[in-house]
């Protein structure tokens, strides 16, 4: 996984670096055929703004929060990107064991 962190107005220190390749982890644990991820990280203000596209094979995956604190974007940024790719993940292995794409209800 090439994980590529850009700072608009702001500058990436190592604890951010850190931080956001700890939390790329939970994603890399769930879903393991990344190819790239594209974090922005900028500040407006008072708004701290995180923005990342996930590459997958065949799918990008783009996501955008907001809030206050730095991290607390990051980490709400995290959570989204996680239940796109699950969700992504679960219409994969149904499309595998079915050919419309929907779970089929255990009878």
């Amino acid at each position: 996984m090439n994980l590529n962190l850009t700072g608009r107005h702001l500058e990436i220190t190592p604890a951010i670096r850190e931080h956001v390749t700890a939390k790329l982890e939970k994603i890399t644990r769930h879903f393991d055929n990344v190819i790239d991820v594209n974090v922005i990280l900028s500040v407006d203000k008072l708004q701290q703004k995180a923005e990342a596209s996930l590459h997958l094979s065949g799918k990008t995956i783009v996501a955008e929060t907001s809030d206050e604190n730095l991290y607390a974007a990051i980490d709400a940024l995290i959570e989204s990107l996680d239940r796109q790719v699950l969700k992504h993940k679960e219409k994969n292995t149904a499309r595998r064991h079915d050919d419309s794409g929907k779970h089929v209800a255990a009878e």
